[in-house]
């Protein structure tokens, strides 16, 4: 059938091209391809990805995996070490080209395809590689068959990825559909072929929407598809081939793309007019969602110190003293523009190809050192070891300028990133799906949830008037507020050792104690009343920073615990044909929430018994250091980041999407239930 293709579509472009039929098709190969790996030191016994970089020549164009009416997929023949396997090739999105009344599913300018290489587990040394490519490519006029003999070597490592080559895959795999999820419907009604596809009425769809057949002969390919979207899904009609059976293929949303399954069923024909979107209804819900996650942020060990002084600051404002509304005003721009700084960053480096998601900038060791910096410098003042004069970077109890606000706002803002609670997750996760413009609204919206208290205490003075008046015992809770903050540090310094390793964390604490002598120098000068107390401490809090930049790293641990699994696609796959119930979770060392709901529930021995006794399965998706397959897989949940958790019922292929917070009761029903 493909060969017949062929011959059917040299004939059409031979007829089309008669004019100019003294023309060659010169020296190829009008396609250029390299092959690259992802890693060129894989670890024995892992995977890595292999890209077939493509770049057409200009007026010719290759072709996707379903060619359309025309044309051929690209074949491989491989040469590999023995053990080794390579996978079946991932194509990207790709574009529809009409020629007479014949419709290819082409690409026309640069793309990758992907392959899965499996490295056997004793492999060591030098791995060569060999593939022999097959393909078509054509122009308007003229098809030619081309071959690619390609080579790499491989030498087996630590599976350590160049930042620069993480980067081009990740903007590769970005162009990959993604599965959907849940599973389509279709119908043939006489000549039309009707496909409803979920799709989540609060997420954005930008472009034209498109259903490319991978199974063959299920439409008429060339034949105009319509598509309204209604409500939680997108209904694509067009002309039918009556086929009867399960269809695979992609459903295209502009450049995005989604894996689509689809089984027979009663889908009702599509009404004359689409309904119009709802895209801003659903930012507002998200961005409510976002100022109620924002709010709970406030008590996080880490932001609540902060808070607590800063509003109690403003108990002086009652004897006619100070700016309240201005500090208020100062205070909440300072957490809404660091939110949309780093929300803005997200989305211009997702834009750009990144898998990432919210808190990315935790998955950095050196971001972390940053952070034990400040989080120790806090608690240090807190406890009494020194003085900022304003505008101070830190709050203090008498904090009055607005500049001083404005600075702490931007901190508490910043140290609060490594926690999430309710409400935040399904906002922020549908900040990454909408419109520009509604995504920042909803990272403001988290910051005007962090400000908020502060907020209406400046601006309601009855709220003011309830706090209790300022006096001695103010110093004593300052005190008593830097316990939390030099737990904060602690814990920091657990996550700097398991993202950096023992090396990198002795380096931190380095860093640390550097920083922590220059601000005790700069507080006894203080207490000495010299000039410039802080004039001596500089180099040494410089010599700080120069150490968390000296950070990197260490290579990936098995962090699993005992009875759980690390998650992998194919591995749920398997759990789930074998008919088991699955717990899959999805964590981060730098991530407050998770740690608390692992100590607290999912790691407590009723719970491990409960599910023991179930026979459930524990899936856990390590995302320290920013796993990309792990980010698209948390993102196809909508979520923008971790903590994610999942419960998958034996016969049920789409998951039951568990609250932020668990419970041992929570999880013990299920279980029961399982």
């Amino acid at each position: 059938m493909a060969w017949l293709r062929f011959i059917l579509v040299s004939l059409v472009l031979a007829l089309l091209a008669a004019p100019a039929g003294a023309q060659g098709p010169g020296t190829g190969p009008h396609v250029r391809v390299e092959l690259i790996a992802e890693t060129d030191r894989p670890a024995p016994g892992s995977e890595v990805t292999l890209a077939f970089s493509s770049m057409p020549e200009k007026g010719w164009h290759a072709y996707w995996e379903n060619p359309g009416d025309a044309g051929l997929p690209a074949t491989t023949k491989w040469t590999l070490p023995a053990g080794a396997s390579a996978g079946p090739l991932r194509y990207p999105v790709p574009q529809r080209l009409l020629i007479g009344g014949l419709m290819n599913y082409v690409y026309e300018g640069p793309f990758a395809q992907l392959v899965t290489l499996r490295i056997p587990h004793g492999a060591g040394g030098a791995l060569p590689i060999g593939v022999l490519l097959d393909y078509l490519v054509c122009t308007d006029a003229i098809c030619v068959p081309e071959k690619a003999q390609l080579s790499i070597t491989l030498t087996v490592g630590d599976g350590a990825i160049s930042p620069e080559r993480r980067a081009r895959f990740d903007a590769w795999r970005g162009a990959m559909p993604r599965p959907l999820g849940s599973t389509a419907t279709y119908q043939n009604a006489g000549n039309a072929f009707r496909i409803a596809i979920p799709y989540p009425a609060g997420a954005a769809a930008e472009g034209e929407p498109y259903f490319f057949p991978l199974t063959d002969r299920v439409v008429d390919y060339a034949a105009p598809q319509k598509a309204v979207r209604e409500g939680d899904r997108f209904v694509i009609e067009t002309v039918g081939k009556n086929f009867s059976g399960p269809i695979e293929g992609v459903f295209a949303l502009g450049h995005q793309g989604f894996r689509v399954s689809a089984r027979p069923g009663v889908v009702a024909a599509v009404a004359a007019t689409e309904p119009a979107a709802s895209v801003w209804l659903s930012a507002l819900l998200a961005f409510g969602g976002a100022v109620l996650g924002g709010l709970l942020l406030n008590i996080m060990p880490c932001v609540f110190p902060i808070l607590s002084l800063k509003a109690l600051s403003l108990a002086k404002a009652n004897d006619g003293s100070g700016n309240p509304r201005g500090e208020a005003l100062a205070y909440t721009a300072g957490v809404v523009l660091v939110c949309l700084a780093l929300g803005g960053t997200l989305l211009a480096l997702r834009a750009g190809g990144a898998t990432l998601g919210w808190a990315f900038q935790l998955q950095d060791p050196r971001v972390i050192v940053i952070l034990l910096l400040l989080v120790t410098g806090i608690a240090l003042n807190l406890a009494g070891l020194f003085e900022l004069s304003a505008p101070g970077l830190v709050n203090r109890a008498a904090a009055k300028g607005t500049g001083g606000a404005f600075m702490t706002g931007a901190l508490a803002a910043f140290v609060a990133t490594p926690c999430t609670g309710p409400f935040m997750g399904a906002a922020l996760g549908a900040a990454l799906v909408l419109p520009w413009p509604a995504a920042l609204a909803v990272f403001g919206g988290l910051g005007l949830g962090i400000a908020l208290p502060f907020l209406l205490l400046g601006f309601i003075p009855a709220l003011r008037r309830r706090l209790p008046k300022p006096g001695q015992w103010m110093d004593t809770l300052r005190k008593i507020l830097s316990v939390p903050m030099f737990l904060t540090a602690l814990a920091l310094a657990w996550v700097l050792g398991r993202q950096a390793g023992s090396d990198g964390m002795a380096i931190g604490l380095a860093a640390t104690l550097l920083a922590g002598l220059g601000l005790w120098w700069a507080g006894l000068r203080q207490a000495r009343g010299k000039s410039r107390a802080w004039l001596p401490a500089l180099p040494l809090l410089l010599l700080a920073l120069a150490g968390a930049a000296c950070v990197r790293p260490a290579p990936p641990q098995n962090k699993v615990v005992s009875g759980h699994e690390p998650f992998s696609e194919a591995r749920l796959a398997a759990l789930q044909g074998e008919g088991r119930p699955v717990f899959a979770y999805f964590t981060a060392d730098w991530c407050v929430t998770c740690k608390i709901n692992e100590k607290a529930v999912i790691e407590t021995a009723a719970v491990s018994e409960a599910l023991a006794n179930a026979r459930v399965a524990v899936l856990v998706g390590d995302w320290t250091d920013g796993d990309p397959a792990l980010g698209r897989f948390i993102e196809r949940h909508n979520r923008a980041g971790v903590p994610l958790y999942l419960w998958y019922k034996p016969g049920e292929s789409a998951p039951r999407v568990l609250p932020q917070i668990l419970t041992q009761a929570m999880l013990r029903d299920l279980a029961g239930g399982g």
